[in-house]
């Protein structure tokens, strides 16, 4: 029950993530966004695993640095495949295939067994990440081949997460999280860094790899959507600094989302908490609702509410 319930309030916190990275995505590029929430993480993971404590052992930093690899993959075809569209259908079906791949690894390989509820609670989970993350639109588009083979990509490449970080020791706190985190900064960071030099190759700043142009944040505070222009020459605007903030929090949030899932991990089967961990774009449309007053489609209320009892069949599998 207690790994069911943090993998469920870890889904929530990171779709919350998503939806702040989302934001801060308007006005920095993407990989910029990547680069900041890596580090803030890593500043947050830091920070607490001394109270947490941890035995660091080469075979957990080792098991960490792969998760980190592993993880900007994930993130770089997600990105690369939701680009290309329609994101409808190829949304759900990264969500469905990064809770299908460890849940046969968990079943199949690691030996999880779960009482009849349980399985009936992965069928009901899966479809509801479905339902969830399905976009209704007036038309229907086929995804192209490339498309479908990145989010297929994607989700393999998030559950290769959730089964790589599964097979750390108990006892070595979030010492993975850690390392895993330090790699991905090193790597995005080093991305934005070759992106400079090239932008500067080319005779532009190098600070024009980090902005984009796009729709407004939504999530500014009231009264501050108008300051765009407002700083001075060579100072940072309101919403630029507001952009960065974002992409702050989502580090440390998605951070959150990571020590809840590695807790449930611990505490219950690889099956259960892939399952449920795939619900996270149900955070990411609650939030949109509630700050930006995007409509939810009733098809994803009914996956909403399947999700709730999906959590509860599994609690008590």
């Amino acid at each position: 029950m207690l790994s069911a319930a943090l993998a469920l309030i870890g889904a929530v916190v990171y779709g919350s993530a998503d939806f702040l990275g989302g934001l801060a995505a308007r006005r920095l590029r993407s990989i910029v966004v990547t680069a900041v929430a890596a580090l803030s993480g890593l500043v947050a993971l830091a920070l607490v695993q001394p109270l947490v404590g941890g035995v660091w052992t080469a075979a957990d930093v080792a098991w960490g640095v792969l998760a980190g690899i592993v993880g900007v993959a994930a993130v770089a075809l997600l990105y690369a495949c939701l680009a290309i569209g329609p994101m409808s259908i190829l949304s759900p079906l990264t969500a469905v295939v990064s809770a299908i791949a460890p849940m046969l690894w968990g079943l199949l390989v690691k030996g999880d067994a779960l009482a009849p509820i349980g399985y009936a609670g992965l069928a009901v989970a899966l479809v509801a990440v479905v339902l969830v993350g399905f976009i209704p639109g007036e038309s229907i588009v086929r995804p192209n081949p490339r498309g479908l083979a990145m989010a297929v990509g994607a989700g393999l490449a998030i559950g290769a997460f959730l089964i790589i970080v599964d097979q750390t020791s108990a006892d070595s706190g979030l010492v993975p999280l850690v390392t895993s985190r330090a790699t991905s900064g090193v790597i995005t960071v080093a991305v934005v860094g070759i992106l400079a030099l090239v932008a500067m190759r080319r005779g532009a700043p190098a600070r024009s790899v980090l902005a984009v142009a796009g729709p407004p944040l939504g999530a500014m505070p009231s009264g501050h959507a108008d300051l765009e222009h407002a700083a001075e020459p060579g100072r940072m605007t309101t919403t630029a600094r507001w952009a960065w903030t974002l992409a702050v929090l989502c580090g440390i949030a998605d951070a959150v989302a990571n020590a809840l899932m590695l807790v449930a991990l611990r505490a219950g089967d690889l099956a259960v908490v892939s399952a449920l961990t795939a619900l996270y774009p149900a955070g990411t449309i609650l939030l949109a609702a509630i700050v930006l007053r995007e409509r939810v489609a009733a098809i994803q209320w009914v996956g909403l509410g399947l999700a709730l009892t999906a959590g509860g069949m599994l609690a008590v599998a």
